[in-house]
C-alpha cells in the first residue's frame, strides 16, 4: 500500500508537492477508509482528487505511472530519453532534475523509495527498508560524464561483489537499479520483493481513452476475475445483462492464426431474449463492464489503481454505487482517482476530509496540492456543506472564468 508520493518538478509541478494516504485521527467511516497494514500505519483506501482543468490533476497520476515505468520498463541502451518535460514556466526548473519520493508497504515491509533524474539518465537514487528501523538497502550514483552507475549495497543487505558489478553492468545511466535488477541473472531477494510490488500491486495508470477490454477479458480467461462476479455488478447496475459470453475467434490472415477476443451479452426482458456484442453496447455499458473487472480486482486483490476522470460516461448513480461497493468489501487495495463530479461532495455520509484533495494553479502557473482536512473549522466544519463550498470557491481549485460577452465584430482598428 502507498503510504505517500511527493513529486518535484514534473510538468506543471514545480515545488514538491505529496499526496498523502495517511489517515488523520478522524473516526469517521473508519471501518470503510481506514487500513493498519503495519502496526501503527494507518491508511486510507481511498483518495478523490478535484480541481479544475489544466490544474495539475492528471499530472499526479502520471507521474505514479511514470516511477512505474521507471522500475519496470528499463531501457535496453543508454541513447534513450525518458518522454515528460519538467516545470518549463521556469529558467532553473528547465535545466533542473525531476524527483519522485515514495514511501510504500510491500509484502509487511515499509520502504522508502527516491530517485532523481532528467530526461537524460537517473541522477541519485535510494531504496530504504524499515524493519524496524530505517536501513539503506543500496545507494546508486551516476556518471554523467562517463555514462556509467555506481551502487553502494548497504551493510545489512550483503551481495557479493561479483554480483554488485553485474547488477552495476545491468544499470544503464538510464535505468533504474530496479529496473537493472529486472535485466540482471542475480539473487536479490528484497529487490524481487520491491519489483514485484511495482509489478503485481500497483497497477498502470488508467485514463479516459484506456481500453480495459483486454485486461478484463484476460483476467476473466485465467479465472483471476470470474464471470459470476462481474455479471453480478452489471445486474445490479440494472443494465438488463442476465449473462456474458466469452469468446475467442480464431482466423486465418496472411497465412497465420489470429485470435480475437470477444465478448456477448445477453439481455433478457419480459418480451424478449437478445445477444449483443460488446461493440453494440452504449459507451456506458462498455465503460462499468470494464470498470467492474477492476472493482473486482481491488476487492480480491492487493492493488492499488489509478484512475483519471473516474466519472467518464457514467451516470452519477453508477458512480456512486461503484465508489460504495469499494468501500464497502475492498481490504486492502487502493484507489486514486480524479473526478469533476463534484456532486458527489454532498454525500457526507460516504466521504472523509482526508480523502478529498484538490489541485489549484498558483500564480507562477504551477500546481498547488492540498487536502480538505487542511482546512481549519473557520472555514469547513463537519456540518458545513463541501460541495456549497467548493462551488463558490471558498476551498479553491475552480477555474476564474471571465464574462460571457464577446465581440465577434472585432475592433475596427484591424478593419
Amino acid at each position: 500500500m502507498i503510504i505517500d508520493f511527493s513529486i518535484k518538478n514534473f510538468g506543471p509541478i514545480k515545488d514538491e508537492v505529496t499526496l498523502s494516504f495517511e489517515a488523520s485521527n478522524d473516526k469517521k467511516l473508519n471501518d470503510y477508509y481506514v487500513v493498519e497494514p503495519i502496526k501503527g500505519v494507518r491508511l486510507l483506501k481511498m483518495i478523490l482528487i478535484y480541481g479544475s482543468n489544466a490544474s495539475g490533476k492528471t499530472t499526479v497520476l502520471k507521474a505514479l505511472d511514470l516511477l512505474r515505468k521507471l522500475v519496470l520498463e528499463p531501457f535496453d541502451n543508454k541513447t534513450r530519453d525518458f518522454n515528460f518535460d519538467p516545470f518549463l514556466f521556469d529558467e532553473e526548473t528547465k535545466k533542473g532534475n525531476t524527483s519522485f519520493k515514495l514511501n510504500f508497504i510491500a509484502s509487511g515491509t515499509k520502504y522508502l523509495y527516491e530517485v532523481v533524474f532528467n530526461k537524460k539518465a537517473i541522477v541519485e537514487e535510494s531504496l530504504y527498508s524499515y524493519n524496524p528501523n530505517k536501513s539503506i538497502v543500496y545507494k546508486r550514483t551516476s556518471d554523467l560524464g562517463k555514462q556509467v552507475t555506481g551502487i553502494i549495497i548497504g551493510s545489512k543487505f550483503k551481495l557479493r561483489k561479483e554480483l554488485n558489478s553485474l547488477l552495476e553492468g545491468a544499470t544503464l545511466w538510464n535505468n533504474t537499479v530496479l529496473g537493472g535488477f529486472l535485466k540482471a541473472n542475480i539473487d536479490f531477494p528484497i529487490l524481487k520483493d520491491v519489483v514485484d510490488w511495482f509489478k503485481e500491486t500497483l497497477k498502470s495508470m488508467v485514463s479516459p481513452k484506456s481500453d480495459l477490454f483486454s485486461l478484463v477479458f484476460n483476467e476473466l480467461e485465467s479465472g483471476d476475475i470470474r464471470t459470476s462476479d462481474i455479471l453480478l455488478l452489471l445486474k445490479k447496475a440494472d443494465l438488463m445483462i442476465d449473462k456474458i459470453i466469452c469468446e475467442k475467434e480464431v482466423t486465418v490472415f496472411a497465412s497465420e492464426l489470429k485470435a480475437t477476443n470477444e465478448i456477448k451479452f445477453v439481455h433478457k426482458t419480459k418480451e424478449s431474449t437478445n445477444t449483443l456484442s460488446y461493440n453494440q453496447e452504449s459507451m456506458g455499458t462498455q465503460r462499468f463492464y470494464q470498470l467492474s473487472g477492476v472493482l473486482d480486482m481491488l476487492l480480491r486483490k492487493e492493488c492499488i489503481f489509478a484512475i483519471d476522470e473516474l466519472e467518464n460516461s457514467l451516470h452519477p448513480d453508477l458512480l456512486e454505487y461503484f465508489l460504495r461497493v469499494y468501500l464497502a468489501n475492498s481490504k486492502t487495495s487502493q484507489l486514486v482517482a480524479t473526478t469533476h463530479f463534484r456532486e458527489l461532495l454532498m454525500n457526507r455520509d460516504m466521504l472523509r476530509n482526508d480523502a478529498i484533495w484538490f489541485t489549484e494553479k498558483k500564480k507562477d502557473g504551477s500546481t498547488d496540492l492540498f487536502s480538505l482536512a487542511d482546512f481549519d473549522s473557520s472555514v469547513i466544519r463537519d456540518t458545513s456543506s463541501v460541495y456549497n463550498a467548493y462551488k463558490i470557491g471558498k476551498l479553491g481549485a475552480v477555474p476564474n472564468l471571465g464574462d460571457y460577452y464577446i465581440n465577434l465584430e472585432g475592433d475596427e482598428k484591424d478593419k
